[in-house]
């Protein structure tokens, strides 16, 4: 006979939402057990911002997210903000700093973002089990029985905080959307978000040997979402903040356009090289603005004249400033979920009620976090909406 027990509060997922979840709910005087398959709780946070953790940002507005209803995040946003977890954090004397566009990260490790939640989780008297695998869920009369690998609960409130595909490495797993599918919710359908790219075998070649090199750009997708960040060439395709944003909005099959010298007008600067400088090779020129191994591959694949600047005509002007800053490129794909921060989709929102997180058609049944379908922006959106939905369920299980 598999022992069983019985809790108020069952959380599967011991990530940053349902660890939130559980301290909001434990100060409430409720008893709540965390459960999850790994071997340590906050796995994906200790990896986050470069073992940083970027676990806010300061602008967080309900706009940054994508969501089939926009409006859904609303509520627990406005509830529980970026200032109620600054608040937290310094509380627990965690020293942070501040990074471009409202981003925190921690100065020492995402290691103090985890014991923080921890401490607040056994203050709130909250149980954590890990290596512990769902096998079966079930409502009956008093709420749900869970079984797993080492025992059963019975609990009153089940909370489905167990992330999306994202990290498979860190034991990401679809028990989320199935336990939404048993009890008739509808998902939607997932991919890979905050992602690099790939590129077709023909720009690989043209590109190899630029990786490690960054640009500051402004992208956009044929949506006309537009991010002015880095991009980053690596070996397989183009990563850094700005294509990681536009992935998000990025479809099979189309390209993007890049802006490789947003701050300057090209036509305006080659009007003036040609003052004072018309002797000098347009490439020369164009190293003083952008990387000079990069405008020598634009210059070898032909995308680019090899002139001097006084050798330009008026069409090839005008042709080479288009290029430049509205340069466009096809991915071949993503890399995926072994790279991706996060999953696009997931549980349908409309299902859900946007205060408590509780499902409309499962009475005591809760999801929160990725594996909902909200996606944040890159930049601490994404931890800011897992700390709003875990306390915001955590005020109502």
């Amino acid at each position: 006979m598999t022992q069983l027990t019985t809790t108020d509060v069952l959380i599967i997922g011991a990530g940053a939402a349902g660890l939130m979840c559980a301290a909001s709910a434990g100060y409430r005087g409720r008893s709540v057990t965390v459960i999850d398959m790994g071997k340590k709780p906050g796995r994906k946070i200790l990896i986050s911002g470069g073992g940083r953790c970027n676990f806010t940002n300061q602008n967080t507005q309900p706009t940054n997210y994508i969501c089939q209803n926009p409006h859904f995040v609303k509520s627990a946003l406005s509830r529980y903000g970026a200032d109620n977890f600054i608040e937290l954090v310094e509380r627990h004397g965690v020293d942070y700093h501040h990074k471009t566009l409202g981003q925190l990260f921690c100065d020492n490790s995402a290691q103090d973002i985890v014991d923080v939640l921890l401490t607040e989780c056994d203050w709130a008297g909250v149980k954590i089990d890990l290596r512990t695998e769902v096998l079966s869920v079930n409502k009956n009369e008093t709420g749900y029985l869970v079984r797993t690998n080492l025992k059963s609960y019975q609990c009153s409130s089940l909370v489905v905080a167990s992330g999306g595909l994202t990290m498979p490495k860190l034991g990401a797993s679809p028990i989320g959307y199935r336990i939404a599918e048993q009890f008739d919710l509808n998902v939607l359908p997932t991919t890979a978000a905050l992602v690099p790219f790939t590129l077709h075998d023909h720009d690989k070649q043209r590109f190899d040997g630029l990786s490690g090199i960054s640009i500051t750009t402004e992208v956009t997708s044929e949506d006309g979402t537009s991010f002015k960040e880095n991009i980053l060439f690596t070996h397989r395709g183009l990563s850094g903040p700005a294509i990681l944003q536009i992935s998000t909005f990025w479809r099979a099959g189309q390209a993007v356009t890049i802006n490789l010298l947003p701050q300057n007008k090209l036509e305006q600067l080659i009007t003036d090289w040609r003052e004072h400088q018309g002797q000098k090779s347009l490439k020369n020129q164009l190293a003083t603005l952008l990387p000079k191994r990069f405008i020598e591959s634009l210059i070898k694949s032909g995308d680019i004249p090899d002139k001097s600047i006084n050798q330009l005509s008026h069409a090839e002007i005008t042709s080479l400033s288009n290029y430049i800053h509205a340069w466009q490129i096809k991915p071949n794909g993503t890399e995926g979920y072994r790279t991706a921060e996060v999953t696009l989709g997931g549980v349908d929102t409309d299902e859900l009620s946007s205060k408590t997180f509780e499902a409309k058609k499962a009475q005591g049944l809760y999801f929160i976090g990725e594996v909902t379908d909200v996606v944040g922006w890159l930049g601490g959106y994404n931890f800011q909406f897992a700390w709003a939905s875990g306390w915001a369920c955590g005020q109502a299980v």
